[in-house]
């Protein structure tokens, strides 16, 4: 008496059509190209600097290693670097292991 009857609902749903599916897909296209440009771009740009300067290396220049060394290049082949870190101390690294080159007579201002 006091509850009325719930009846189910016979028509579907209308189809969202394509303007439905690329507002559902939005945010996650725009989180991609978010992420792209602040995160992936920048770390390919900086790899590509490493590689050309670790290509570019030469004897006589100015190095930092990866653990802190300063020193001067004093011999390169294909995957090593000797770096003398004093007079008379020499220290093979990687090629890798340099971080970054100093400009010229930063040693001796040091």
């Amino acid at each position: 008496m006091f509850i009325s009857n719930a009846y189910a609902q016979t028509a579907g749903a209308a189809d969202p059509g394509l303007m439905g599916n690329l507002t559902t897909f939005a945010p996650l296209i725009l989180m991609f190209v978010v992420m792209y440009f602040l995160m992936i771009r920048p770390q390919q740009k900086r790899q590509k600097e490493l590689k050309t300067m670790m290509d570019a290396l030469a004897k006589g220049d100015e190095v930092i290693t990866v653990g802190g060394m300063l020193g001067r290049v004093t011999k390169v082949t294909d995957t090593y670097v000797t770096v003398e870190v004093s007079a008379g101390t020499e220290v093979v690294v990687q090629k890798n292991a340099v971080t970054a080159l100093l400009p010229k007579g930063t040693l001796k201002s040091l």
